[in-house]
């Protein structure tokens, strides 16, 4: 496991990936997943989370950091065989156990299926993570074609409606869901103009759901957080080689971050820590101010 040093990376040799969503084992360097210094003192003990794209990057760093704070944890994730099978050695080195699904989330019955399993054999879930995503560079509106335009927001937006409507008769008062939206949902981003467009969607969809719970009393939280540039398999397979070595070089910290550094965000907000805060959002970001 990768251990955290006295300085970070500023950026990354100049590295592409073919296709998403990319494979952590082959990054340089590679992402870290935990901070060495954590010591973990049971803020989740007995719970049991769910987390879609937690096989690598933001997704394997929460699944990691919830276990040594005591959550059991099922993982879904697209296609990364290896990087999945990796998370679960990782959790379970931790004293706690791990479900793996290989699905696409863009199927809406694959979210009621998850879920079955997860309650079969865990029993309960109380903490719901919609984390899973594509981006696509563009430098064209006109080059977005409709399958990109559909894939995109079916896995980043989509999803959450079909994971969230299943995971929410099970939950209980108390527990939460975070949902992962980005940077971009603020500032936009010109070349990922569709992608940018499904974090705005999360966003508001973060806001309105928590407000309707509310509404409702039933004691359930929906937070989101915001990551700005985070080294995480996406990165590279998502843009060119160029753009990878710049990638963070203009936050004000002036550095890419790591998923070590985002998932104590979605630990507080899983956490009773957080019993007071509901439909807001957590800005992960190297320094940049945004408003919301």
């Amino acid at each position: 496991m990768n251990q955290t040093t006295e300085h970070y990376p500023t950026s990354a040799p100049a590295q592409e990936q073919q296709h998403q969503p990319g494979e952590q084992e082959i990054m340089h360097p590679e992402p870290e997943i935990i901070k060495s210094t954590h010591q973990g003192s049971s803020k989740l003990k007995n719970k049991v989370a769910l987390i879609t794209g937690g096989d690598s990057g933001i997704g394997r760093s929460i699944a990691v950091l919830f276990a040594r704070e005591g959550a059991d944890v099922a993982i879904i994730y697209l296609e990364e065989q290896e990087d999945a099978e990796k998370t679960k050695q990782l959790v379970e080195a931790e004293g706690q156990h791990c479900l793996l699904f290989r699905e696409d989330i863009t199927d809406p019955s694959v979210a009621d299926q998850c879920v079955a399993e997860v309650l079969k054999v865990f029993g309960k879930i109380n903490i719901l993570i919609n984390n899973a995503g594509v981006q696509f560079q563009q430098h064209d509106i006109v080059n977005i074609s409709n399958e990109q335009l559909e894939k995109t927001f079916k896995t980043n937006i989509f999803s959450m409606f079909y994971l969230t409507k299943a995971v929410l008769p099970h939950l209980q008062e108390g527990d939460s869901i975070i949902n992962t939206t980005s940077i971009t949902s603020y500032h936009g981003h010109d070349a990922l103009i569709d992608y940018a467009s499904t974090k705005g969607a999360i966003t508001t969809f973060t806001r309105s759901l928590s407000n309707n719970l509310m509404k409702q009393k039933k004691g359930i939280r929906v937070n989101g957080v915001a990551p700005g540039p985070i080294w995480t398999p996406l990165i590279p397979s998502s843009f060119d080689a160029e753009t990878v070595a710049k990638f963070g070089k203009d936050t004000p910290m002036g550095r890419m971050g790591q998923p070590s550094e985002v998932a104590p965000a979605y630990l507080f907000l899983a956490s009773d820590d957080a019993s007071y805060i509901t439909g807001q959002v957590i800005h992960v970001n190297g320094g940049e101010i945004v408003n919301g």
